[in-house]
């Protein structure tokens, strides 16, 4: 693990996550370049990726030259969490976005959210990113909690969060809206609550 550390930072400013690089055996973490828009709006656009998250829907090229250029950044600087694109080492093709959100710095703690492309599911990326990332966190950055959120029928995100050794610790009732193929047709869902503390997590990534 690579990182441009953020400590010189003026006193006084608010905390904020470094800007980072993570490698694993097969992918790269990095912060988004101009040339990820078109990938990013195809995944985006996938059927499952609307289903199971609040993007917007058709996502246009404009959508991601927004996140690209703009937000991601952004949430990082306001210290609000970190957006990192995740391409295969050997390709640098974009298989998936990480973003850390909802960070509470005084209690150490954020919430993790992955998302892959449709072609690279299957092969165990979502698992590898969430756990590259959590062992940045707790290693390097000394947080205490990552905790995740899984809409109740989302099993292939449950599944991640139990491989990597994550706690259910309840649930939010019908706090969650799964989204049908237009605006009219969405439905209610709980939400799962899950935690990941440092002695939960594994260091070796299988």
């Amino acid at each position: 693990m690579s990182s441009s550390d953020a400590a010189s930072r003026p006193s006084g400013c608010a905390p904020a996550f470094p800007e980072i690089t993570i490698n694993t055996d097969r992918l790269v973490l990095r912060a988004f370049d101009p040339e990820d828009a078109p990938a990013l709006a195809e995944m985006m656009n996938d059927e499952l990726v609307h289903q199971w998250t609040t993007a917007p829907h058709p996502y246009g090229v404009r959508d991601a030259q927004s996140w690209v250029h703009v937000r991601a950044a952004g949430e990082r600087v306001a210290g609000r969490g970190l957006a990192l694109a995740a391409v295969e080492f050997l390709t640098q093709r974009l298989i998936g976005v990480v973003r850390l959100r909802a960070t509470d710095w005084r209690l150490r703690s954020t919430e993790l959210q992955v998302v892959t492309a449709p072609w690279a599911r299957g092969e165990g990326y979502a698992g590898e990113i969430a756990h590259s990332v959590a062992r940045w966190l707790f290693e390097d950055q000394k947080f205490e909690r990552l905790e995740l959120r899984t809409a109740a029928g989302n099993i292939a995100a449950q599944q991640v969060a139990q491989k990597l050794g994550a706690i259910s610790e309840g649930v939010l009732r019908s706090a969650w809206l799964v989204r049908g193929p237009d605006a009219e047709h969405a439905s209610r869902s709980d939400l799962i609550i899950w935690s990941l503390l440092p002695e939960d997590l594994d260091p070796v990534w299988t």
